[in-house]
C-alpha cells in the first residue's frame, strides 16, 4: 500500500506531502491542476526515466519520496532482506533529479540503482493511464496480457530461455557448414602450397649459406690471385718469410748456447716458422679448393630465386616458410575433424530443440485453455461495466516457416519465437450481429476504458500489486456508465487500494476517501496543493464535477443523492 507521498520542486510543485489509506481514494480537480503531475511522479519512484526538464524553474534538484507499506510476504520485502536491507515492513523510496543530470536514488535510505528499483517496485504499484490504454491497442502486448494472467510467467521465460540457448548453436553449426561448403577450394590451396614448400626440400639457414657459396665463386679468381700471393711471399719465392725466419732462427739459437737466457725467445721463434709453414700449407689447400664454376653459380642462383619467391610467398623469412609450412598442417588436420564437429553440433542442438519444441507446445496448449476462461470472464466484466452482450475471444496466429527459417527455430511447419509459436489478438464484437474485429480496430475511447477495467479486475484478486492507480479510466464514459465503473473501482478497493483520478462525480462519489488537487499563485509563482476533503467540501466539490463552478442548490441536492447512494454501496460491500 502506498501510505504517503512528499514532492518538492518538481514541475510546478513546490512542496506537497500527501497521505493515503486504504479502499478507494479520489483525485480531482479542474483540468492543469496537477494531477498529471502526481502520476509522473509516482511513476519515477515505481522506475521510469528522470530529466533535469522535470525540476522546478529555479531549483537545483527535485525530490520526490513514498513511503510503501507491502505486505510481508510480498516480492519486495524478499528482495530487500536478500540484499540485506532493513525493511521493518516498510519501504521508503527517494529519488533526487539533479539540474546536471546526476541523479540519485535511495531504497530505506541506502543508495540504490535503477536496475535494482526496478526489480523491487515491479508489483508494488500498477499504474493504469493512457499508456496502457495504448498496450492495449498493441497486439504485440496481448500475449503477454494472457500469460500473466494465467500465472505461466515462468513457463514463458523457460521458452524465452531455451530459444536463447539454442541460436548462438545455430550460428555456430551454420558456421561449421560454411566451413565445409569452402573447405574442399580451401583444402586444395593448402594442399597445393604444402607440396610447393616441401618438393623445394629447403633446409634452415640455407639461403644464408647459398649466398655466402655464390659471393665466393662470383669472385674466386680474385680470391686465387690474392692468396696465392700470399702463400709465395710466406712461403715460395725467393726470400720468404719462412726462410728468412730458418735463417734468423739458426742465428739467434747460436746466440743462445753462449747465453742460455736466449733459450725461451729461440724457441718461440722457431714455433713461429713452424706456424708460418702451417699457414702456407693451409692457403696452398685453400687455393686447391677454388673453382670457377659456372654452372654451379647458375645453381646456386636458380636455388636463391626459388627460395626468394617462397619468402616472399609465405612470410619474407624462411623461418616463416617453414612456420606456414606447420600451419598448413594444423590445418589441413583440423579439416579432417570438421565432419566430426558438425555431426556432434547437430546431436546437441536436436536435444535444445526437442526441449524447445515440447516447451514451446505446453506453452501453446496452457495458452489455448486459458484464452476460453480469460474471455469469457471478460465478457462477465463487460456486461456488469454496461456492455452486455459483448462477445471477447483470443484469436492465436502462427507464422508459417519459409526456406530462410533456421529448420532448428520451426516445429510442424510453423516458427518458434522467444515468446512461443504463436501471437494473440483481442477481438471484440460490442454489438448484437457484428463479426468479431481486433480490438485495436473497433473499441471506441469509452469501450477500451472498460476493457482495461475489466482486465483489471480480473487479474486484482490474484495479482501481487496491492495498490492500483487509475487515471483516465472514464475516458469516453458518462452517465449510467460512469456510476457503473464506480462501482467496479469500489468493488476492487476491497481488497486493494485504489487510486483513481477522475472528472467524473458518478465516479468520485463511490470514494472513501476524497483528495482535491488546486493550483495556486503564490509569491508570483504557480504552485500544487492537494487536499483531503471533509463531508462538506466533499459535497461541494462533487456539486462542481457535476455543474461546474456555479454550484446550485440543484447540483448540491444532486451530489448528495449521488454521495448517499455510494455510502450505501460501500457499506453493503463492507458487509
Amino acid at each position: 500500500m502506498l501510505a504517503e507521498l512528499s514532492i518538492k520542486n518538481f514541475a510546478i510543485i513546490d512542496d506537497l506531502t500527501v497521505c493515503f489509506s486504504k479502499g478507494l481514494t479520489i483525485l480531482s480537480g479542474e483540468t492543469g491542476a496537477g494531477k498529471s503531475i502526481i502520476i509522473n511522479a509516482i511513476n519515477l519512484l515505481l522506475g521510469s526515466r528522470a530529466t533535469s526538464k522535470m525540476i522546478r524553474t529555479g531549483a537545483e534538484t527535485a525530490e520526490i519520496e513514498a513511503l510503501f507499506h507491502p505486505p510481508a510476504s510480498s516480492s519486495a520485502i524478499k528482495i530487500l532482506k536478500d540484499q540485506g536491507i532493513e525493511s521493518s515492513e516498510e519501504l521508503l523510496i527517494r529519488r533526487v533529479i539533479s539540474i546536471n543530470d546526476r541523479h540519485r536514488i535511495y531504497i530505506n535510505g541506502r543508495l540504490s540503482t535503477m536496475h535494482f528499483l526496478n526489480k523491487v517496485t515491479q508489483n508494488l504499484a500498477a499504474i493504469s493511464g493512457q499508456h496502457e490504454h495504448q498496450q492495449l491497442l498493441n497486439e504485440s502486448n496481448h500475449l503477454l496480457i494472457l500469460d500473466q494472467f494465467g500465472d505461466i510467467m515462468p513457463l514463458r521465460q523457460q521458452v524465452y530461455n531455451a530459444y536463447h540457448h539454442i541460436l548462438p548453436l545455430i550460428q555456430e553449426l551454420d558456421h561449421l557448414k560454411a566451413n565445409r561448403r569452402k573447405q574442399q577450394e580451401h583444402t586444395e590451396l593448402l594442399e597445393f602450397q604444402k607440396k610447393e614448400i616441401e618438393d623445394a626440400g629447403i633446409v634452415a639457414n640455407e639461403d644464408e649459406l647459398l649466398k655466402k657459396e655464390q659471393t665466393r665463386l662470383k669472385n674466386a679468381e680474385t680470391l686465387y690471385q690474392i692468396v696465392a700471393g700470399v702463400s709465395e711471399t710466406l712461403y715460395s719465392s725467393d726470400g720468404a718469410i719462412a726462410e728468412k725466419l730458418g735463417e734468423i732462427n739458426r742465428q739467434l739459437e747460436s746466440a743462445s748456447r753462449i747465453d742460455e737466457t736466449l733459450e725461451s725467445t729461440a724457441g718461440e721463434l722457431s714455433d713461429a716458422a713452424f706456424r708460418i709453414e702451417d699457414i702456407a700449407r693451409e692457403l696452398n689447400t685453400y687455393i686447391d679448393g677454388i673453382q670457377s664454376d659456372e654452372q654451379r653459380l647458375e645453381e646456386i642462383e636458380s636455388r636463391l630465386d626459388l627460395i626468394n619467391r617462397l619468402k616472399r610467398k609465405y612470410g619474407g623469412s624462411l623461418d616463416a616458410v617453414l612456420q606456414h609450412l606447420d600451419t598448413i598442417d594444423k590445418e589441413l588436420n583440423d579439416h579432417n575433424t570438421l565432419d566430426d564437429r558438425i555431426l556432434q553440433s547437430e546431436q546437441n542442438i536436436q536435444e535444445k530443440h526437442r526441449q524447445l519444441t515440447d516447451l514451446a507446445a505446453g506453452l501453446c496448449q496452457k495458452r489455448r485453455k486459458l484464452s476460453v476462461i480469460l474471455s469469457k470472464k471478460v465478457e462477465q466484466e463487460l456486461n456488469v461495466l454496461k456492455m452486455p452482450n459483448t462477445r471477447f475471444e483470443i484469436a492465436f496466429a502462427q507464422t508459417a516457416a519459409t526456406p530462410a527459417t533456421p529448420a532448428y527455430l520451426t516445429a510442424n511447419g510453423k516458427v518458434i519465437a522467444e515468446t512461443g509459436t504463436e501471437q494473440a489478438c483481442f477481438m471484440i464484437a460490442p454489438n448484437i450481429g457484428e463479426d468479431l474485429k481486433p480490438l485495436s480496430n473497433i473499441a471506441s475511447g469509452g469501450e477500451l476504458s472498460r476493457v482495461v477495467l475489466a482486465l483489471k479486475s480480473i487479474t486484482a484478486n490474484d495479482a501481487s500489486t496491492s495498490t492500483m492507480i487509475f487515471d483516465e479510466v472514464d475516458a469516453g464514459i458518462g452517465g449510467e456508465v460512469a456510476e457503473v465503473v464506480g462501482k467496479k473501482l469500489s468493488d476492487l478497493a476491497t481488497a486493494n487500494q485504489v487510486i483513481c483520478i477522475t472528472h467524473l462525480a458518478q465516479i468520485a462519489a463511490f470514494g472513501d476517501h476524497h483528495l482535491q488537487i488546486s493550483k495556486h499563485i503564490e509569491k508570483m509563482r504557480t504552485c500544487t496543493r492537494i487536499s483531503p476533503l471533509d463531508t462538506d467540501q466533499r459535497l461541494k466539490e462533487t456539486a462542481r464535477m457535476i455543474g461546474g463552478e456555479k454550484i446550485t442548490t440543484a447540483t448540491l441536492d444532486h451530489a448528495r443523492e449521488m454521495l448517499g447512494i455510494s455510502q450505501t454501496y460501500r457499506q453493503k460491500l463492507s458487509n
